[in-house]
């Protein structure tokens, strides 16, 4: 009886979650068994990561990860298992008590229930993070970032030349300028990836919790009953998207899940741009671009001279709280963080350390503001939860962008925040008999 309202709210939150790597099949990497003899360092067995990155199983990069681990614990083995809609099936993952030995955390889970299914991180661990207010909870730490990252504007800039773009865009109304001619060119201008769903999040509230300089505006909203109005950001963000569709300057198959084709399209420069995080640029690259001919800059949401970007932790990774082996999961936990190049990845978490990429110093050559992310609070999570809008999935974006009616589309999405909000003040009251009682 103790989980059992936990077990309600992941359930919840399954049926409001969508996935954010469209792949089709989970894979499992096995490892070499452990053989029988004692490992002078007391770790040996085998654990188990469960990872969105199913890429890095099937290219071999988490196995070599794994291979140089054994060399320093010789009776301790990895095996890896890549969930392909990972915010969705760790969730059922979760709920059966089967989450492997170390993991992804929810972005979506409150922090009142990462003691039920995590284990605290040792001191030494907990020490290293940079984004102090996320996957804590009474004082204990649960999870450790794997990267900084920011979103922009990805694009390819043989893609830029073909179609005589001279100079990056700086404001929005050149971005649109610059869309017209990869049009004209017969280059796709944007790959938005309606049809993968996920990567629509950053046509929403991604891009409206930094567009305001204020990492708090989505937690604000728990204030407000009708947060969704066509003349604040949230109008201006989707107003953006609905003005590249309309003009034809996305793809054009938009309900196909091409996110793997996309990759390629912008490799060899048949797509321009993609508005994503920094983390798809290793993944462009190894869809076979040269670095020189990729490059990235902040996306210009307004005509004003300057803009914000986001500054945001990558997934957390942290331990199963139903692992058997804790204290073997904790050493890859370290291991996996300061040891390989899976960070190499993501913006350095040192503003002083040179970025691994050249890309990343093109970025920040702009000179944006960065707006470093807060944790979602248990309000939010809990509001979004009771208006069944699942804001980590991209769905309601995507409704968003082919409604007839925005502004039908908003009242109707205030009208559940409404609903929610009442629900969850009434909820915060005691009852009459409660009161009576005491």
């Amino acid at each position: 009886m103790k989980l059992r309202w936990p077990m309600l709210t992941i359930l919840v939150l399954l049926l409001m979650s969508a996935g954010c790597d469209s792949r089709s099949n989970n894979q499992v990497l096995p490892s070499p068994s452990p053989g029988t003899g004692g490992s002078p360092s007391g770790l040996s067995g085998t654990i188990v990561m469960l990872t969105n990155r199913i890429d890095l199983i099937e290219d071999g990069t988490f196995k070599s990860y794994a291979d140089e681990f054994t060399k320093k614990y010789p009776e301790a083995h990895v095996e890896f298992e890549g969930l392909s809609n990972y915010a969705t099936d760790i969730l059922v993952r979760l709920s059966t008590k089967d989450a492997g030995d170390v993991l992804l955390l929810p972005v979506n889970l409150p922090a009142k229930e990462l003691k039920l299914f995590f284990e605290p991180l040792t001191a030494e661990l907990a020490a290293q993070e940079k984004f102090t207010t996320f996957n804590i909870y009474d004082g204990k730490r649960y999870g450790l970032s794997t990267g900084s990252t920011t979103s922009g504007i990805v694009y390819n800039k043989q893609a830029f030349k073909k179609a005589g773009i001279e100079r990056v865009p700086q404001t929005l109304d050149e971005f649109y300028a610059a869309s017209a001619k990869l049009k004209q060119a017969g280059i796709i201008p944007l790959y938005m990836n309606y049809g993968a769903v996920w990567p629509l999040r950053e046509w929403g509230n991604n891009l409206v919790n930094y567009m305001t300089g204020n990492p708090d505006y989505l937690n604000n909203m728990v204030q407000e009953n009708n947060p969704w109005k066509i003349d604040n950001e949230w109008g201006q963000a989707i107003a953006i998207a609905r003005t590249m569709v309309a003009k034809g300057y996305v793809e054009d198959q938009l309900f196909s899940n091409n996110w793997e084709i996309s990759k390629t399209k912008l490799a060899q420069g048949e797509a321009g741009m993609y508005l994503q995080g920094n983390w798809t640029i290793r993944q462009i690259l190894d869809a076979g671009a040269k670095s020189e001919d990729i490059g990235f800059f902040p996306f210009p949401y307004d005509n004003k001279p300057t803009h914000y970007a986001a500054l945001n932790p990558d997934w957390f990774i942290g331990v199963s709280k139903f692992s058997k082996n804790k204290e073997l999961a904790m050493a890859w936990v370290e291991y996996f963080l300061e040891k390989t190049s899976y960070t190499a990845n993501f913006l350095p978490s040192d503003s002083s350390e040179e970025p691994a990429l050249p890309q990343y110093s093109e970025f920040l050559s702009y000179h944006p503001k960065l707006v470093e992310a807060t944790v979602q609070t248990d309000a939010f999570i809990d509001m979004a939860n009771r208006a069944k809008l699942s804001f980590w999935s991209g769905d309601y974006i995507q409704e968003l962008l082919a409604a007839p009616d925005l502004q039908k589309s908003f009242d109707e999405l205030n009208e559940k925040w409404k609903e929610a909000r009442e629900g969850q003040q009434a909820s915060s009251v005691p009852q009459a008999s409660a009161v009576q009682s005491r």
